[in-house]
């Protein structure tokens, strides 16, 4: 927002006050995510010698955020310890490591989307150290992708390997394991997170999603993407989750546009029908199977990166019905208030963090056309928790580069593992194109109004 004596006094605050030095029982991918990544892009803010967003510099400033996150990530270093996969412990107390009495079953979004702060972290100090741990856990948990589908379970004992939970979807549980594949390349350029996500990629085109072949066009159901057995493709359930609402945002980023304007309208439908999204919603009983709305913002921001990518008005009507639901549904007196049911609006004392670091910052910079961030052309990325790096070539070099290639070609248990050759961006799905949307269909809606209506009518709407 520009706003510098506010980014300054919340710095000093940070700086004076904050102290990991506790007793204190933590997620690691939560404070990975949350804490990790702001006291990084924060710092970044500050020392860029560019300063893009105003004088966003502080007077003596001693690299105070990149110590202090260096010391947090110290702390959550010992639930990689002792972890026979190298996958890590899902819970770390700051003071003493991981509990005796610690968990060993993670999630694999959980385990597997550390790489962008921890590579950044390595990258600023020099220190190979955290993202040669946080690779090793995305490493041995690709290795543990079915044979048949390419597909991951969402639940792992972080001892045995083995899948605990074997439903493969795109919401909680794998969510941004598929978006730090992405980001991690956008950042750093090594190939092989690239051919990783490609190959994920390709797993969840063909095992994932249902409904017609191309979004705009044709017969048939809109597509949807579904939650299968990793190991047979075969329909577990008949929900989606609203962190599911992500991914359009992620098909942008990879020039998958028509997929995502799809996708995107149906969970759109959805929060016209409630005016939030329910955590999770039965597509086959057109109704939420669980009904709270914690204020999430990935339909936000996938409005956000739609919009950047269309240019389309249809998006800033999509913000503006968000914001006003937001408004009516959610404000009290001291911020706003996560939602306990969709339906009756009832209330929760609650206001997570992601609200004001995602959900309100997509909508501001969604009508802010003028922002320094979409005057840099393709400069910043947002992390998994709406954190802003720029993308530069600093973070692209690395010394270690060598330390983490491949060797040989061959996985944990020896096997040669098939290697795609070309690094290129190559999206599978037929109505790919990595092409602006023509000019011609900017002011029309994104979407057909005969396949806009067969999803209103698929989520119960008409």
């Amino acid at each position: 927002m520009g706003n510098s004596s506010e980014f300054q006094k919340a710095v000093k605050l940070v700086i004076n006050t904050v102290s990991f030095d506790k007793d204190s029982t933590v997620q690691v991918f939560e404070a990975t995510i949350r804490v990790l990544g702001s006291l990084l892009s924060a710092h970044r803010i500050i020392t860029d010698s560019k300063q893009p967003f105003g004088d966003m510099t502080i007077k003596d400033y001693d690299n105070e955020l990149l110590h202090m996150a260096h010391d947090l990530a110290v702390r959550l270093l010992p639930a990689f310890e002792n972890t026979k996969t190298g996958i890590p412990y899902p819970r770390v107390n700051l003071k003493t490591g991981v509990p005796p009495d610690s968990n060993n079953e993670t999630c694999t979004a959980g385990a597997g989307s550390l790489l962008v702060e921890f590579g950044i972290l390595s990258r600023l100090l020099g220190d190979s150290t955290f993202e040669w741990v946080a690779r090793r856990a995305v490493k041995a948990l690709w290795n543990l992708r079915s044979n048949d589908t390419g597909l991951l379970g969402n639940v792992v004992n972080i001892q045995t390997g083995h899948w605990v939970g074997k439903q493969s979807g795109l919401g909680a549980g794998l969510d941004s394991f598929y978006e730090y594949l992405l980001k991690s390349y956008i950042l750093f350029g090594e190939k092989e997170d690239l051919e990783m996500f490609n190959a994920a990629y390709r797993s969840i085109q063909n095992y994932l999603r249902r409904g017609r072949e191309a979004c705009n066009e044709g017969e048939g159901d809109p597509p949807l993407y579904v939650n299968v057995n990793m190991f047979s493709g075969q329909l577990m359930n008949t929900w989606i989750d609203s962190l599911q609402a992500f991914f359009p945002g992620l098909q942008v980023l990879i020039g998958d546009v028509e997929d995502a304007i799809c996708l995107h309208a149906f969970y759109y439908a959805i929060w016209k029908r409630y005016g939030a999204l329910p955590e999770r919603y039965n597509w086959q009983l057109q109704a939420p199977d669980v009904l709270f709305y914690p204020l999430r913002p990935e339909l936000v921001e996938s409005t956000y990166l739609l919009y950047q990518a269309t240019k389309n008005p249809f998006y800033l009507h999509v913000g503006m019905d968000i914001l006003q639901s937001l408004e009516k549904y959610t404000k009290v007196k001291c911020g706003y208030a996560t939602l306990h049911h969709v339906i009756d609006k009832s209330k929760e004392d609650r206001m997570e963090s992601f609200f004001l670091s995602e959900t309100c910052k997509y909508l501001y910079l969604l009508f802010d056309e003028e922002n320094p961030v979409h005057k840099s052309g393709t400069k910043y990325m947002f992390t998994t928790e709406g954190h802003i790096v720029s993308v530069d070539k600093h973070l692209r070099e690395s010394p270690w580069k060598e330390f983490f290639s491949e060797d040989g070609g061959q996985d944990q248990e020896g096997k040669s593992v098939h290697r795609p050759k070309s690094p290129e961006l190559k999206v599978i799905n037929s109505s790919s194109n990595c092409n602006r949307v023509p000019d011609e269909r900017r002011y029309s809606l994104p979407l057909k109004s005969i396949y806009m209506r067969q999803i209103d009518q698929m989520v119960g709407l008409i």
